[in-house]
Formats: structure tokens, C-alpha cells, sequence
């Protein structure tokens, strides 16, 4: 009974997430502005400009922008070790902050359309899977 209960919880869950609609990308923005606010704006602060050495800007931030996956890949599974933004080098750490495919998508959508920013291209949840760890070492 126990695994005929487990097994129909799986398929009702799956069905579901089957069925699911994609968010529209202004949804998807939204739903990144919150998220940003929640995990993001303690250093890159509410205009997306960071602190200059310390934290790296994402307001028209050439390093964003230009490193769309890396980016991706850097909210996912955090970031370590030298990047140059902007013609400045910063060399700190950004841990992973646990985010689900979904969010890391609509933060990434929220902060690469807002401000200056303006790349007009939905980043998908498919996208953010697609990047395993490793990847882009």
C-alpha cells in the first residue's frame, strides 16, 4: 500500500510539472525582482550597481551581458577566483545561494532586463539545467 501511495504521489507530481505552463517573460521578470531583492540586493545593492573592487556591478555590466552561462552558471553554483567587469578586476567569493532552476531564470531575466539592461531574451529553465557543474570551468 506504502508503495503504490509513494508511486502515485510521483506521477500526480510529475503530471503536474508536465502540464505546467512556461512562465511569460514578463512574469518571469517579476517573479525575479523578488527574488533579487531576497537574495541579491545585500551586495549588488537595489540599482545593480555593487561596490567598485568588491562587488561587481550588473547594471550595464559588460561581464553579464557578454557571459550569459558563466553567469547562469555563477548564481547556480557560485563563484570564486578573478573576473574582470567593466575594465575592473574583482576577486571574491559569491556562494550558491540554493536557488531552483526556475528562480535562478527569472533572477537572471530580472537583472539582464532592468536598469540599463536591456537583452530582450528569456532565459528559460531549460537554459539553467542545461548547465552542470563543471561546465564552463
Amino acid at each position: 500500500m506504502k508503495v503504490f501511495l509513494i508511486s502515485y504521489l510521483f506521477f500526480i507530481y510529475y503530471l503536474f510539472n508536465f502540464f505546467q505552463k512556461e512562465k511569460t517573460f514578463k512574469e518571469s521578470i517579476s517573479d525575479g525582482k523578488l527574488i533579487y531583492e531576497d537574495f541579491c540586493v545585500q551586495c549588488h545593492l537595489n540599482n545593480g550597481e555593487g561596490i567598485e573592487k568588491i562587488y561587481p556591478p550588473l547594471n550595464n555590466s559588460d561581464y553579464l551581458l557578454e557571459n550569459i552561462d558563466k553567469s547562469i552558471y555563477s548564481i547556480k553554483y557560485g563563484l570564486k577566483g578573478e573576473i574582470t567587469v567593466n575594465g575592473i578586476k574583482y576577486d571574491g567569493v559569491m556562494i550558491s545561494q540554493g536557488l531552483e532552476d526556475t528562480e535562478i531564470a527569472d533572477v537572471m531575466n530580472y537583472i539582464t532586463n532592468s536598469w540599463d539592461n536591456n537583452l530582450n531574451i528569456q532565459i528559460t529553465k531549460k537554459r539553467v539545467s542545461e548547465l552542470k557543474k563543471w561546465n564552463l570551468q
